[in-house]
Formats: structure tokens, sequence, C-alpha cells
């Protein structure tokens, strides 16, 4: 998910390099990460319909083994973000410059909201479903910022000491837990959260709930940025590099 999370000393000449080539990957991860969500959200709600809970743990084990495995295959390609507050710390950081970060946004979003219409598709529903579930409340708010800062800091702190090479294992780990210890079931993601608005499923969300969603893991963003500075300060104070 970190463009840190294959190999750290090398990231930056990596992010300099073929950037179609990585905003493919970032597109086509993202959409395939979507698939998972909203795809065993529809299946988990027709084979397990009336037990919640089972509906929740069947889309979560399901999500959670999707996401290890596309960062394990996108990691060396584009870092495997999949996600804009992961490509805004990188940012913030000073791996990678602002005219790529825009791009890997744009992919990400892209690429979610075209894995929504192909999970849609597979289980013979419209192809834009948009959702009439309604997230609007402050414990979920809350949720999302927890979440978000989770997130980026079993990123960040997986790669800062030294262990990026479990970056997946471990943002896979979170993800699937942090489905059921938050209110929200965790989506601590832009792109994720804009393409869960065209699929009326068991995964999706309004699209009147979505931008409190978005600003709440924007605010996660920024808080981790802080703790990340804070917790695994900057070895080298040489300069950065220009956007």
């Amino acid at each position: 998910m970190s463009e840190l999370a294959t190999q750290p000393e090398t990231c930056t000449g990596t992010i300099g390099a073929d950037l179609p080539r990585r905003l493919v990957a970032e597109a086509i991860g993202t959409a395939l990460l979507i698939v998972a969500v909203v795809g065993s959200g529809i299946m988990a709600s027709r084979l397990s319909p009336g037990d919640v809970g089972l509906q929740l743990l069947e889309n979560a084990a399901a999500t959670a083994g999707a996401l290890t495995a596309l960062i394990l295959i996108f990691g060396a390609v584009s870092g495997a973000h999949f996600n804009p507050v992961v490509t805004l710390v990188d940012r913030a950081n000073g791996d990678i410059a602002t005219r790529d970060a825009v791009a890997y946004i744009a992919a990400q979003v892209i690429g979610g909201c075209a894995g929504a219409v192909v999970a849609n598709l597979m289980f013979e529903l419209p192809a834009v479903n948009v959702a009439t579930t309604d997230r609007s409340s402050g414990a979920l708010w809350l949720s999302e910022v927890v979440a978000t800062v989770g997130l980026l800091l079993v990123i960040n702190g997986c790669v800062r000491s030294g262990r990026a090479s479990v970056v997946a294992f471990a943002v896979g780990l979170w993800i699937g837990g942090a489905y059921w210890f938050t209110s929200s079931t965790s989506f601590a993601n832009p792109a994720v959260t804009i393409a869960r608005t065209l699929s009326d499923s068991f995964a999706g969300i309004a699209p009147s709930s979505a931008p409190m969603f978005v600003a709440m893991q924007l605010v996660g963003a920024a808080l981790a940025y802080a703790l990340i500075r804070f917790l695994f300060p900057p070895v080298d104070a040489g300069p950065t590099r220009p956007s």
C-alpha cells in the first residue's frame, strides 16, 4: 500500500520511471480490490441471508485475502497504493512527486469505479446501481479516522523499521480486523468510498454519506502523517527531491 512497500532504499528511483505502467497497475489493483469488496459483499448476502454477522465475516475475509494478494502482485510495479491517503502521505514525505501523486489518485478513483461496475455485472445487477445505504453518524466518522490512522501507521511502521517485506500481510490483517472493531467496517480509502456508492449492495454507501467519510479519512491521514513524523523521524536531513 505504500511506495515504500517493496524496497524502500530504491523507491525514489522507482518513482521517477515509467509512469504509465505504474498508473495502469494502480488502476487495475484498485479495480480488483473493489471487485473483491463489492463482489464478496453481494455473495455473502446471497449465501447467508438473515445473518449479518456471517455476511460481515465473509466480506472481511475475502477483502483481506484479496488485498494481501494485490499488494504482493503490484507492489514492485507501483508500490500498490490503491488508496489516495497512502499516496498523499507519501507525497507529504517527499517519496512521490506532485504530478505523479495527482495521476495516482485519478487512476485509483477511475479504477475503483470501474471495479464496482464489474462487480455489479458479475452478479447480474445493473452496471451502475447507486447505493441507498445511509452511513452517517459521529461514531462512523470517528471510526474512519481510527481506521485510516491505523492503516497508515501499519504501512509506515513496517517500512521504517526495516520490515517492508511484510507490509502486504500486515495491511491485510489490519483491514480484516478493522472490519470488526470499527463501526464503519473500515473503508479507510477515499477511492473505495467513492466506488462503493455505485453498488446498492451489502458494501454500498449512499452518495450523500460519502463526503463525510472521505473528509474523515483525510483527517485521519493528516493525524497519521504527524504521528509518523514524530515516531519515525527522518534519518537523513538532506535535500528532498523537487516536485
